[in-house]
């Protein structure tokens, strides 16, 4: 997200374990399989969780807290690491942190500081100066209870590259990964794709692909139309109307349902008591894209599962074919003429399936996260382009 690192969305308190006790730095390799030749630059920012600090990790795992900002923004110090060369590795060391390992090709990153925090990359700004650069991130959280790590594309597909876990027994865990020819097929596909999400790829004047932007800064910047899903809300508004929509938002509590009906231009859901709990108004395509507005989710037991999982029915267009939602297997996934083509695209280059294409892309474990309560290491691939 472009408002501040957060936690992957593995990691909420219900799901976390108690394990052996994690130490308090552990090692990340990196890796450089791109085949490109710039010189990469690494930077791990975050929040530590034992004093809720923003800061940065050096190469040793060392915090550093930012200093005092500034209004306009100031520069920020260099928290870059020399990342390594084609074809080799370099382990670093990152602390219990919530946040993301940036990483860029050819030129450091510019980060400034507010007087309100650090200001990061927002390239659907034309003006950010990040626009022009090559880079990427991945977002984890490494707490007492283990590391939590994911590949991103909620804001942008960009910078290939995949994120694993070694176990206690000696086994990886890894997610990530694109198919052979994904990185360039899935720009193809994009392109190739009517409506105006071809205009989400930005490129640099060299002729260089930087990134596709998620549809929702597509709208924002005005690439994509903000009308985009709205034949499709409409069809879903038209069905509830006239039937009803179950929701049963935890895996691990299916007697736990809440069934929604539209009345007008408001989606109501009631419990088993027939007593409403939350109501939604009529989405537009922003707010389906974002999960946010009027899809907001709130760190809550009612409306913010509720919320999840009708986000994750709108981008993934299954809230037509099935009235029970969240649905268990992807086979029916983004089937619909109007759907998140830019989310359909990438789950369709990764190897497992499995990516962070919008914000509860993890309703139903779809997600491209990997986990253990004991790490013994983490890794960052920087995959091939081509």
């Amino acid at each position: 997200m472009t408002v501040g690192p957060t936690a992957p969305a593995g990691a909420s308190e219900a799901e976390e374990t108690t394990e052996a006790a994690v130490p308090a730095t552990i090692p990340l390799t990196f890796t450089n399989n791109s085949g490109r030749s710039e010189q990469i630059y690494v930077y791990n920012i975050g929040t530590r969780l034992s004093t809720g600090q923003q800061g940065w990790a050096d190469a040793n795992g060392t915090f550093h807290p930012w200093p005092a900002g500034g209004n306009p923004p100031t520069p920020a110090p260099d928290a870059s690491i020399a990342g390594p060369a084609r074809g080799q590795s370099k382990t670093i060391r990152i602390p219990k942190f919530s946040g993301r390992i940036y990483f860029s090709y050819g030129q450091k990153l510019i980060f400034k500081l507010t007087t309100g925090g650090l200001v990061q990359p927002a390239v659907q700004n034309p003006s950010d100066p990040n626009r022009n650069i090559l880079f990427n991130w991945s977002e984890y959280t490494l707490n007492d209870s283990g590391l939590w790590i994911n590949s991103t594309q909620v804001d942008m597909f960009s910078a290939p590259y995949a994120v694993g876990v070694k176990r206690p027994d000696g086994t990886t865990k890894s997610t990530g990964r694109l198919k052979p020819g994904g990185y360039n097929g899935f720009f193809n596909a994009l392109r190739g794709q009517p409506g105006g999400w071809a205009d989400l790829i930005q490129t640099r004047s060299d002729g260089t692909v930087l990134r596709a932007l998620a549809p929702g800064h597509g709208i924002a910047s005005g690439a994509l139309p903000a009308s985009v899903m709205n034949d499709y809300v409409n069809r879903v508004w038209s069905k509830y109307s006239t039937s009803t929509l179950t929701v049963t938002p935890f895996a691990d509590q299916p007697n736990v349902k809440y069934y929604g009906r539209v009345s007008g231009n408001t989606m109501n859901f009631t419990n088993s008591s027939g007593a409403v709990v939350t109501s939604f108004q009529k989405p537009d395509s922003d707010s389906i894209f974002g999960c946010y507005k009027l899809l907001d989710a709130p760190n809550d037991q009612v409306r913010g599962p509720i919320s999840r999982t009708l986000c994750a029915g709108y981008n993934r267009s299954t809230l037509l074919s099935n009235p029970n939602q969240p649905d268990a297997s992807s086979a029916g996934f983004y089937k619909d003429v109007v759907t998140n083509h830019f989310a359909r695209k990438i789950h369709a280059q990764m190897v497992d399936g499995k990516a962070y294409a919008f914000a509860f892309d993890d309703v139903g474990a779809h997600e491209s996260l990997v986990h253990d309560g004991n790490p013994q290491q983490a890794y960052i691939t920087l995959d091939p382009f081509s």
